[in-house]
This record gives structure tokens, C-alpha cells and sequence, in this order.
């Protein structure tokens, strides 16, 4: 008679490395041998310098944590099919950690003497359990693994790949020729001459306050608009521009020509509040050139038809695809593609002011929002936007806001040309509940704030993560400044965005498996958005609106930020970083795979090793969730 429980164990087992690896016989003979285990919720299996048991484990159901006792640090955490307890079969040594039941636990004990055998006869049984074996003393958020989620890494290659010469770092000069404000503008030429440079860098008390160039002596002394007596501050750019020593050739480019500049001033912690370490030309960065996005960001400035941005825009995704083959870390994929993706916007606009038949009548602002707003859009998705303009009379209303939201619906339509779908909420600027005024927008959030209803909370949640994409930005500091204002003085406020930050539905259910969708289009696929990124998103949006953290809107920063405020939780917010960056990197993966968004994952194309990577950034999902329902009192449940 066949024995149907091991018939069942075998058929689990077989789904997972090594066994499957072994022959079929094989694995039912072992299987025979298999003891079934259950465990409550944080029961132990094993205590850290235990003997060793006769026994190593495989997760069947639930989940189980391997920590040190003394301080309870994490190291790894063992989902369905994952083996744990080959401390006795690899090593004749207690255990080194504890192993406890993360929740409600099925384990499967395989005895080691049976076993052992089998390791022998597969070589490739052999090399799995070494491997195992050593990835068991990992923890994935320690400082040493916790960017690697996901094959994320934290290191610069140290050989720059071929067409990827733009991510070395940049050279620069580092003694860089310095000079008073009083100084005369002839000493200085005389200086620049001698030295051979071609800036000046004008300081006070050691730090940078001005740059003269040798453009600006020949615009404003050859010109004849100073004499050649003045001094420096007459004539200097100020303030400085200054940016960090570490520079890639690609930041340094994309930094000029952002700012129209040819000289960087590079300060020991990248502002003006530090000594200058170096000066960075144009020319420096010429000498190192290679193939990298400043090329497309200089084509983009030269466009004058859509379907050319069009065309540049599907070069930006070859070079992201570029950036995630080789590894790059995430945090300089997404700072040079949303630099781009800004750019394709700016220039958008541009095209559209210019064929307008007349010019703005008053200052706006363009603003992205959501995924754009947090620099996080590395996909070509749908667009969130809005629009500022300045305050009018009453008179002179309806006919502003009549030429703004023409603007807006040909840009609207101009970014559907280059790629980016139109929001199927409506939620841009050329509608006209998002084509507001400086003062209507103050009223409009106010209201949000001080009536946070479910709706309000919603509509905050998308309109907060603006970023400024073109125009006046003196307009978006004054709207900025306000709402930063109001939710100060409504602090209630707080507690409602917290609630809509817990709504967001766990990642993983009973015995820790993934939550599908249970209907419509994407039935039975996961959901990598709502259910792992927006917590991270709500929940860092929330934190650092109640800090009063300004101009940090991307998701991963906000992390940084926060966990440099509260060193007591910084190993939360430094694991939610990393887990946002992974899950980042997971879903642009995705959605370059098969030429979507990315977010609706269909979990049978998805490796174990996928899998399990992807759960590890789910658990400080849970941890995070805690956290803000316990510091903004919120008794609503995590769905």
C-alpha cells in the first residue's frame, strides 16, 4: 500500500533544490524517513551553542528566523522550501545561531545519517548545501549584504564595463587657484595666465562664494562693461554651484549642462558651507568622455519635434537597460533617468510654448507628480501632473486659467507621443481641478488637511510627492511652505495619512504566501505596487512630512533622511531604503522583460531564488507598518 504521506513530502520536496536533483527513487526512500514538525509562533527549534541535532530542517509551511540571541540580530529568514540546521551535517560544531518560529510553522526534519549518503552520490546536492550552508551566516540588511537584494551591490565596478565608461569617476584639479573678493580683476587674469587655468575661485574665510571665468572676462571687461580695475565680486558668478568630490563623468556633464555652466566647484561635503577641494572644467570631463547620457540630455536640449524625443526617450531605456545588466546601484540608475525624463518634460514644454500663440500671461509651474515626483519613474508609465500658475484678480482668472489649460492639453498630448499613457483618473493638468492658481492650491490643500477625509487623504497622498519639472520655482517654495504650515498646525492631519499609509494591503498571508489578485484582468498575479512598494512610499511620505523634511522627495532618501534623524531606528529605515531600491530594481526588471509596467508579476515565471529575495524586502514592510501605527496612534487595521 503506498504511503500517501510520504508520496507527499517527496512530491514538496522535489520542487526545491537539491532535491530535485535526485533521482526519483531516491527521494521516496528519503521521504519515508522525513518527520513532520509543527510549531506555534516563536517557539525555538534550536538554541544558538546548542548540541547539534540528529536533524536539519526544510520549511514546509510558515516561516523560520535565524538570529543571534545577544541583541536579537537577524541574519536570515527562511521561507517555504528553504533549509536550515546544516550546522551538524557541514560542521561538527554547535550551532551558531538560533532558529525560531517566525509564525506558525510545518517543518520537515530530514535525519542526517540517511542523508548523508546522497551528498556523495550528487555532486550536485553536494554544492547546494555548501552553498546553503554558507549563505546561512548572511544577513541580507546587515551593512555588508543589505544592498544586495535582489543582485543589487553597493560597489562600483572596479573595471568600468564597456559603454558604461560614463560611471568612472571624474579627475579633477586639486589645488584650485583661489582668490579674494577684493582682489582686482587684472591681478586676477594675470593669476589665470601664469597658472594656466581657466577659473579663479573666489573665497572668504576658506569658503567658495564666487567663480570667475574666462568667459566672464571676456563678456564683461573686454566688452568694456567693467574696468579692468574692478574687483572680483563685481564680476564673479555667486552664488557657487558646488557638488560633492566623487563625481561620475555623467553627473559631471549632465551638471553643466543643467546649469548651463563650465566649471564645477567640488567641496568636501558638496556645499558651500565646506572648504573647496578642486575645480572640475569642461574640458576634464571632454578628456575622459565616453558613450553616456549627456549625449542624450544634449540631444533632448536640441529637439524640436516630439517623435525625435520620442525616438531619445527608447534610447534612455536602452541605456537603463544598460545600467541594470551591469549591476549599477540603483541609486545612480535612478538619479540619471529621472534626470533625463526631466529633461524630455522641459523640453516638451518648451516646444509647446514656443508654438503657442501667445506667451504665459503670468509665472507657473509644472509639476510632477508620483512616481516622476519621487524620481522613482525609471518606465515609461502613465502621467501625474499639475500645474501652478500665479496668483491673478478675479477679472483676469477664467482667461489665465483658459490659456493654461490649452498649454497643458497639448503637453499632455505631446507626453502620450513620447511614450508616457494619460492617467486613466484624469489626474493632470489639463484638467481643470489640477490647473490651479498659487492661491486656490494653498486653499484646495488646506482643505485636505484641515478635512482629511478618505478622499482628501488620497488626493494629498498623489499631490505631495510633487517635484518641480519647469517653470518658476518661487512659486512651488511658497506652496511648499504653506502646506508644511497647515500640517504643522493640524497635527490630526497626520494621523489620517498614517491610516491611508496602513490600507495597503500585507504583501504575504497565512503561512507567508504571496496575495494575489483574486479577479479582473490580473487574476492571480501579484501586485509588486500596491502591495510592496506603496508602503514604503505612504509610510516614508508620512514620516517626513510630520519631521517638516523638505525638497527630499524620492522614497529611498527619504529613508536615508529619517534614519540619520533617529539613530534608534535607523536599522528599520536603513533596511526600508535598501528594500525600496530593491523592489525598484524588481519591477523596472519586470516591466523591461515584457514591455510593461512592471507591476502585476506573474509569480510562476519567477525563480525560487526570486522569490525569496523578494520576500526578504516584505518583512520590513510589517516592521514599518508598526511603527507608524503605534507613533500616529492609528487603531485602523493592516489589511
Amino acid at each position: 500500500m503506498k504511503n500517501t504521506i510520504s508520496a507527499r513530502v517527496a512530491d514538496f520536496l522535489k520542487q526545491f533544490p537539491p532535491f530535485n536533483e535526485m533521482y526519483a527513487e531516491d527521494l521516496h526512500n528519503l521521504s519515508q524517513e522525513v518527520h513532520i514538525i509543527y510549531k506555534i509562533k516563536d517557539s525555538i527549534i534550536f538554541e544558538e551553542e546548542a548540541e547539534p541535532h540528529d536533524y536539519f530542517y526544510v520549511v514546509h509551511r510558515g516561516a523560520v528566523v535565524l538570529q543571534k540571541k545577544t541583541g536579537n540580530d537577524i541574519v536570515d529568514l527562511c521561507d517555504e522550501g528553504d533549509i536550515f540546521g546544516l550546522r551538524p551535517l557541514m560542521a561538527s560544531e554547535n550551532y551558531k545561531l538560533q532558529a525560531k518560529a517566525f509564525e506558525e510553522s510545518i517543518l520537515y526534519s530530514i535525519p542526517i545519517a540517511i542523508f548523508k549518503p546522497y551528498t556523495q552520490k550528487y555532486e550536485g546536492v553536494a554544492n547546494f548545501l555548501i552553498e546553503s550552508f554558507a549563505s546561512n551566516t548572511r544577513n541580507p540588511y546587515s551593512k555588508i549584504y543589505r544592498g544586495k537584494l535582489l543582485g543589487e551591490t553597493l560597489k562600483t565596478p572596479t573595471q568600468t564595463p564597456e559603454g558604461l565608461l560614463d560611471l568612472q569617476h571624474v579627475h579633477y584639479s586639486k589645488k584650485p587657484v583661489t582668490s579674494t573678493e577684493d582682489t582686482s580683476i587684472k591681478e586676477i587674469a594675470q593669476t589665470m595666465t601664469q597658472k594656466k587655468v581657466g577659473a579663479m575661485l573666489i573665497v572668504k574665510n576658506k569658503l567658495p562664494v564666487g567663480i570667475i571665468t574666462d568667459k566672464d572676462i571676456r563678456n564683461k571687461i573686454a566688452s568694456g562693461e567693467f574696468p579692468i580695475t574692478a574687483k572680483a565680486k563685481a564680476i564673479m558668478s555667486s552664488p557657487v554651484i558646488t557638488y560633492p568630490q566623487k563625481m561620475t563623468i555623467a553627473q559631471a556633464q549632465m551638471a553643466m549642462m543643467k546649469s548651463g555652466i563650465s566649471h564645477l566647484c567640488l567641496t568636501k561635503d558638496g556645499t558651500q558651507n565646506t572648504p573647496a577641494m578642486g575645480i572640475l572644467s569642461k574640458h576634464d570631463v571632454m578628456l575622459e568622455l565616453g558613450n553616456n547620457p549627456a549625449v542624450l540630455m544634449k540631444a533632448i536640449q536640441r529637439s524640436n519635434k516630439f517623435k525625435s524625443i520620442k525616438v531619445i526617450r527608447r534610447q534612455v531605456t536602452s541605456l537603463l537597460k544598460g545600467y541594470l545588466n551591469q549591476n549599477i546601484p540603483m541609486t545612480l540608475t535612478s538619479s540619471i533617468i529621472s534626470e533625463l525624463t526631466h529633461a524630455c518634460t522641459k523640453r516638451v514644454i518648451e516646444i509647446v510654448i514656443e508654438n503657442m500663440q501667445n506667451s504665459p500671461p503670468v509665472k507657473f509651474a509644472w509639476l510632477a507628480m508620483g512616481s516622476q515626483g519621487r524620481s522613482e519613474q525609471l518606465l515609461q508609465t502613465d502621467q501625474d501632473n499639475a500645474l501652478l500658475f500665479d496668483t491673478v484678480s478675479e477679472n483676469e482668472l477664467q482667461s489665465t486659467r483658459t490659456y493654461f489649460l490649452e498649454l497643458a492639453k497639448q503637453v499632455n498630448q505631446a507626453l502620450r507621443t513620447i511614450g508616457y499613457e494619460y492617467c486613466p483618473a484624469e489626474m493632470m493638468a489639463s484638467n481643470q481641478e489640477w490647473c490651479l492658481s498659487l492661491s486656490e492650491w494653498k486653499d484646495r490643500t488646506s482643505h485636505w488637511i484641515t478635512n482629511p477625509g478618505q478622499n482628501e487623504v488620497l488626493l494629498s497622498s498623489i499631490f505631495f510627492d510633487y517635484d518641480l519639472a519647469y517653470g518658476d520655482s518661487s512659486l512651488v517654495d511658497a506652496l511648499t511652505s504653506h502646506i508644511f504650515k497647515q500640517t504643522a498646525s493640524y497635527p490630526i492631519f497626520y494621523m489620517h495619512l498614517a491610516g491611508g499609509a496602513l490600507r495597503n494591503p500585507s504583501p504575504t498571508g497565512f503561512f507567508r504566501g504571496f496575495l494575489v489578485e483574486e479577479d479582473g484582468a490580473h487574476k492571480d498575479f501579484f501586485d509588486v505596487k500596491r502591495r510592496a512598494l506603496m508602503p514604503l512610499i505612504d509610510g516614508a511620505r508620512v514620516l517626513t512630512l510630520s519631521h517638516q523634511i523638505k525638497s527630499i522627495n524620492n522614497t529611498a532618501r527619504r529613508f536615508e533622511r529619517l534614519a540619520e534623524l533617529e539613530p534608534n531606528n535607523e536599522p528599520i529605515f536603513s533596511a526600508c531604503s535598501y528594500a525600496t531600491k530593491a523592489l525598484l530594481k524588481f519591477r523596472t526588471k519586470q516591466g523591461l522583460l515584457h514591455n510593461d509596467s512592471g507591476r502585476f508579476i506573474a509569480l510562476n515565471m519567477l525563480t525560487k531564488e526570486e522569490k525569496i529575495k523578494l520576500k526578504r524586502t516584505f518583512k520590513v514592510i510589517k516592521e514599518l507598518q508598526e511603527l507608524i501605527k503605534l507613533r500616529f496612534k492609528v487603531n485602523a487595521m493592516i489589511g
